[in-house]
This record gives C-alpha cells, structure tokens and sequence, in this order.
C-alpha cells in the first residue's frame, strides 16, 4: 500500500490528522481495513480526527486528546499504534456510552457527572480504563457523598376522608395496602389480649411498608368504622380484606377480640405483588405462590377470564377457637363477623 492509496480512503485534509501505515494489510488486500497506522501531525492545534469507540462516533481534535497525561495522550501523540477501518476511522475497543463524558473532561478539565449509582461506576471504571485521574477522583467523591447521604425510605399516607382514599387508590399505578385501625371505634370491652395484638398489627405494617417500599403504596386509616381491618388493592380495585375483629362472648357479656393472623397478612401482601406494573420477580412471592408470579401468560389469561365475569373481594374474617380461660365453663363461644 503506498501512502497516495491512503489519502484516497482518509478524510479531507482539513478536517483530520494524516495516517501513514506501519504495517501492510495480510492476503494482498488492496483495502486498509484491520491496518495500523501512526498518527503524523501536520497541525495538532486545528486538526480533527475521528473516534469510533464501540460504535459510537466522535469527532474531536488532537490537541484536546493530547491535553492531559492519559493513555489517550500516549495513542495520539505517535508513542503507540492506532487501528483504523476502511473509512478512517480510528477504532477504539471500548464501550462508547460514556466516551462523549470523557471527551468533555478532556476539554474542560470538569464535567458534570450523572446522577445514578450505577451510571457513576461506569464513568468511573471509564475513567481508570483511559487512565484520567482527574475524573477518577471526581468519581469516587461523588459515590462517597452519595453513599453518606441519607434519604426518607418510604412516606406513608394518612387517608382523612373516603374520597381522598379512592383518588389515592385509583391514581396509584402500584399495588395498595391499607391499614385500617380504630381503637376507640368500639362499643363493648376487649379481651385481655387484644391491646396486643392491635399493636403487632401496626408494627407488622410498618416492617411490610420498609420491606416493599417503591413496589406498594402502603396507606393508613385511622377514620373508618372498623377496629382492625387490612385491606389489598391491584389495578386500582379491591382484591382482598383481612378483619382482625370479631364480637365474643368471654363473660357474661359481649367482649371484642383483636387477632393477629401474620401469615395470613403476609400471604395477601406477596399476592398482591402479582398487580405491578411491570412486573418485579421476587423470590419470596415465587416462593409463597408457586411460581404462579413468573407464569406471565398464566396471568394475562386469568385477567381476561375476570374481565368477563363480577370481580369478587377475598375477605378473610379471623375465627379462632376462645381458649377455656376466657370464658366461664359452660358458655359457647359466639362469633359475629
């Protein structure tokens, strides 16, 4: 190959640096392609060149490719060989998606970096790729105060009327819980253990609420005519209650009992995972539903089966058995839902 056979394939004078070939194409090829070239330099100042990292294009000049001490510099100053197509394009084995990010390090000595986490460690394993220490540093400060950042994990709503519940409901794109509880909506005594387990039902929502937080809006209602009631919503409709109340008779008189039935509301909150849009696998949910959250197909054909039929509410209404020391010998355990 002579070095007229090379201007005919390299861009115009002014727009790039010239390329002499080091080394002849293998099998008599009369094309350039798979060739390496050293960069000789008419005007490092005004001349352009062009990058394709990847297949990402660039153009840039020489002298900002040359400006700090990179192994950039060492490719384009002549101290190492660059590889070239048959177009002039300088071929660099890289990743592309950041390179535009580098570049402008290169020319400003500063750039802005992106915001995610992850975009960050790319920028930064760019970074040391091409050997920027600059950029390197600026990158492992940015993820140092990312990481020292605190943000609130998760906002829980507090429903003051019926009307806000269904905006918040029928707005929301994710999943729903709802816990309501009342204490004080009662009209007869409670039963010794129910204080308790009021109270295990409210921790229980706020672990539930930091355990999926960003895949279910958990909300509260502390309003409704209900002293404990869990209640789930998918695509913007009920799918499932759970009551933690039930009216007993303890003594001689009627008691009310609060249950606390945690698998039961566990169980519902992982069924209700199946409404996200899109859909997350999550390994407990495959777990507790037998896989039925990866069947895709299995899903869309029951939605289309609902679709034709009155969409029915599981409701769950605790019953469970009144131990013999609640209640004088004799007496029969009534319930009331």
């Amino acid at each position: 190959m002579s070095a007229e056979a090379t201007a005919d394939v390299a861009p115009a004078p002014e727009a790039c640096a010239l390329l002499v070939p080091t080394q002849q194409p293998q099998n008599g090829g009369s094309g350039v392609a798979g060739a390496t070239f050293d960069l000789k330099l008419l005007n490092p100042s005004s001349k352009y060149v062009k990058l394709n990292v990847g297949g990402s294009l660039h153009y840039t000049t020489v002298q900002t490719l040359t400006k700090q001490d990179t192994m950039l510099k060492a490719m384009f100053s002549g101290r190492m060989e660059v590889l070239t197509d048959s177009e002039g394009w300088i071929l660099i084995d890289r990743s592309g998606r950041h390179f535009g990010t580098i570049l402008n390090y290169l020319r400003d000595g500063s750039v802005s970096l992106p915001e995610s986490q992850r975009e960050l460690e790319e920028v930064l394993c760019e970074a040391r790729y091409y050997l920027i220490q600059g950029l390197v540093e600026d990158c492992q400060l940015a993820l140092q105060q990312k990481s020292e950042s605190f943000d609130p994990l998760c906002h829980i709503p507090m429903v003051t009327s019926p009307k806000e519940e269904q905006q918040i409901i029928s707005s929301c794109s994710k999943p729903v819980v709802k816990l309501l509880h009342n204490r004080s909506n009662n009209k007869y005594s409670y039963t010794s253990n129910s204080d308790d387990n009021l109270l295990k039902n409210i921790e229980l929502f706020d672990k539930l609420a930091l355990r999926f937080n960003g895949r279910v809006l958990f909300i509260k209602d502390v309003l409704g005519d209900e002293i404990c009631c869990w209640s789930f919503y998918g695509q913007g409709r009920k799918i499932a209650e759970v009551c933690c109340t039930s009216i007993v008779y303890a003594t001689e008189k009627k008691q009310t009992k609060v249950e606390f039935p945690e698998a039961r509301i566990f169980e519902e909150t992982l069924n209700i995972l199946i409404y996200e849009t899109p859909r997350v696998p999550d390994k407990a949910l495959l777990e507790a539903t037998g896989g039925v959250a990866g069947g895709g197909e299995g899903h869309h054909r029951a939605g289309d089966d609902e679709d034709g039929r009155e969409h029915r509410v599981r409701r769950i209404h605790v019953r469970r058995h009144i131990m013999h020391d609640e209640r004088p010998h004799g007496h029969q355990a009534v319930f009331k839902d």
